[in-house]
Parts: C-alpha cells; sequence; structure tokens
C-alpha cells in the first residue's frame, strides 16, 4: 500500500507541474493586458481628479486566489484511497471485466497473416499444463493458399530450443487441422512451433506454453459459515509437497462476479484447508439469488529461494457450487486496517494544505 500512495503522490506532482507550465507560457497575455489596463486607467483618473476635482475611482474588486490545482488532486486522491483501502486485500470487489482479465489459465489465439488476406492462427485451450497432460492443439488456415495435408506441431524446450516431442495433426475440416503432443517433460517453459506447408512454402507459427509439475489434488469445499464479518468458505487441498501455497478465486453469483479471494499457508504433506473469506464490505446489500459458486481456482507454489520457478495448479473447470448460510448478520463496515487509515489521514491533511 505504501508504494500504491508514492505512485499517487508523483502522479499528483506531475500534474501539477504540468499545469503550472501551461498556465505560465498560454497566458502571458492576460497578465500584461492587465498590467496595461491597469497603468492606462490609473493616469486617466489623475488627469481628470486635477482637472474637474473628480472622486477618486472605485477600487477594482479584489480577486479570490484560484483554488490549488494540486490541493484538488490531493483531494481526489485521498478520496479514492479511502474508497479502496475499505475492503481488505483478500477480499476485494470484481467487475466483469475485471473478472475476465484475471482468468488464471486462458491462452489468448495468436493469428499470422498470410498473403491475400489470409491467417494461419494456432488455438491451445490453456496456457500452463500439468505435467503428462495432453496437449490438445488446433490450427486454423484461412484463405486462397494451397494447404498441403501434413502439418506438424513440435515442443522446443527453452532457452536451447531442443525439440522434445513431436506430433502430426490431422486435417478434420477445410483449413482446419487438430492434434495432441507429449507435455510429459520436464516443469519449464516450452514455445510449441505449428508447421504448415503454404503454397509450397513451410510456414511456421510459435506459441508459448508452460509446463507445470503435478502440485497435488483438490479434496472439495467444506461447509460455508459465517465469523467476523466474513463469509468463510473452506476448500482443502493435499500438496505432493511441502512448501509455501498461495490461493485465488472468484466468488459468483450465477453470471455476476461479486470477489476476488485470496488466501496463503505453509503447508506440509497431508490434507490441509484454506479458509477464503468474502468480507463484508463485498456481500452485504447485495441482491443474491440461489447458489454462489467459486471459479478460476487457482493454486502457486512460491519459490523457496530467489531464482526458482513459481509452480501453478489448477482447480475444476467448472468450479465449486454451495448454498450459502444466512448473509444477514454481514455489514459494510470497512475492513480495519490501521496502516491504511493513517495513509488516508495523511493525504487529506496533505490537500488541506493547499
Amino acid at each position: 500500500m505504501a508504494g500504491k500512495v508514492l505512485v499517487v503522490l508523483a502522479a499528483v506532482a506531475s500534474a501539477v507541474a504540468a499545469t503550472s507550465i501551461f498556465l505560465a507560457s498560454d497566458n502571458e497575455g492576460a497578465f500584461d493586458w492587465a498590467t496595461r489596463e491597469s497603468g492606462g486607467t490609473s493616469a486617466n483618473v489623475i488627469h481628470q481628479a486635477s482637472n474637474q476635482g473628480a472622486t477618486p475611482p472605485p477600487t477594482a474588486a479584489k480577486q479570490q486566489p484560484a483554488p490549488s490545482p494540486l490541493g484538488f488532486a490531493l483531494a481526489n486522491a485521498a478520496e479514492q484511497y479511502e474508497q479502496t483501502v475499505k475492503y481488505p486485500p483478500w477480499s476485494v470487489p470484481l467487475t466483469p471485466a475485471q473478472a475476465d482479465a484475471y482468468q488464471g489459465n486462458r491462452y489468448e489465439p495468436v493469428s499470422l497473416p498470410l498473403g491475400d488476406n489470409g491467417s494461419f492462427t494456432v488455438i491451445l485451450d490453456q496456457y500452463r499444463f500439468t505435467k503428462g497432460d495432453p496437449i490438445l492443439v488446433a490450427a486454423s488456415i484461412e484463405g486462397p493458399q494451397v494447404i498441403s495435408d501434413k502439418v506438424t506441431a513440435t515442443l522446443e524446450s527453452q532457452p536451447d530450443r531442443k525439440q522434445v516431442a513431436t506430433a502430426a495433426l490431422d486435417r478434420t475440416g477445410n483449413g482446419y487441422f487438430e492434434g495432441t503432443v507429449d507435455s510429459d517433460q520436464s516443469p519449464g517453459e516450452y514455445h510449441l512451433i505449428v508447421e504448415a506447408h503454404i503454397d509450397g512454402k513451410p510456414v511456421r507459427h510459435a506459441s508459448t506454453l508452460t509446463i507445470e509439475p503435478d502440485l497435488g489434488d483438490f479434496k472439495g469445499l467444506g461447509t460455508p459459515y459465517v465469523s467476523n464479518n466474513n463469509l468463510v468458505i473452506p476448500l482443502s487441498f493435499a500438496p505432493d509437497h511441502t512448501g509455501y501455497y498461495a490461493l485465488s478465486a472468484q466468488l459468483y453469483n450465477g453470471d455476476n462476479p461479486i470477489a476476488q479471494l485470496q488466501e496463503e499457508q505453509q503447508m506440509g504433506t497431508g490434507t490441509h484447508t484454506f479458509k477464503l473469506r468474502a468480507h463484508g464490505t463485498v456481500l452485504a446489500n447485495q441482491s443474491l439469488s440461489g447458489q454462489l459458486q467459486l471459479r478460476h481456482i487457482q493454486l502457486r507454489q512460491l519459490p523457496d529461494k530467489p531464482g526458482d520457478r513459481t509452480h501453478y495448479a489448477f482447480g475444476p473447470d467448472d468450479g465449486y457450487r454451495f448454498s450459502p448460510p444466512d448473509l444477514d448478520q454481514l455489514t459494510d463496515t470497512p475492513a480495519a486496517n490501521p496502516e491504511s487509515e493513517q495513509r488516508a489521514v495523511l493525504l487529506k491533511q496533505l490537500a488541506d494544505k493547499f
């Protein structure tokens, strides 16, 4: 959180500096006009007073100082920060766009452009594969080009680019090919090279994927309950290796995302229980109907030492559905976080000084 405050203050300072330069450069004429008009009016008034005995001219109305851009920006930053820190870091609300972006094991297809508005696209059902699971590969070649029946998929380890597995893709339709590649390889990052002969020339399409070790087994949900203004959702996992694990999942009601939940634990062998908590700030005053669901469950085994890889595992594709207990006792009371509250007060105090 301290880093977020520094970023906010740096952005505010940059915006104010830019505003100051703009005012100084673009309003020079206005300042000159004020000086010239003031000088000319003063001379005329003195001349009239000496000749006609006129009363002194009324003084110009005193202008109020303009609001400080820095103060305005700091006040906005304080308000936004105060709204953000009301949620605990292990239970934050989700918009549909955020929920879509947080899906942890989705492969985005990449299209290679060909001549005459053609394209060569490779599709994988996911980005991270558990060691031993087949890698399903689909290729689509569109356009007026002549395509040979021979299309291959080759797995290359990185960074040595050693070929560790290869497979032929079968034609399943006009320009469509499918096949599987063996993933029984050492965990790490790999390139998948799909090669086709188009108009008599080899064309290679490269994608990136990772192979992960088998971290263990999810054992299912326990009975959810309410405690300390939280809906507690127990989820059991039996790791194959001792280590420090971080679990994240998205809480849904029907098709509506509610919150991103997370928890971390040190685990030995045997079955352990993560206690995901949905805070009252994300559930109170919600119009919920029917069952709730945990989706996009992702587990990370964090590195034991710097330089080690983070390993990933994923829960069931369908997630877990459950009927929640009575949630009427949950409230929208902000989570207690003394450090964040102090930072919010500091931002307000800074805003008041400008």
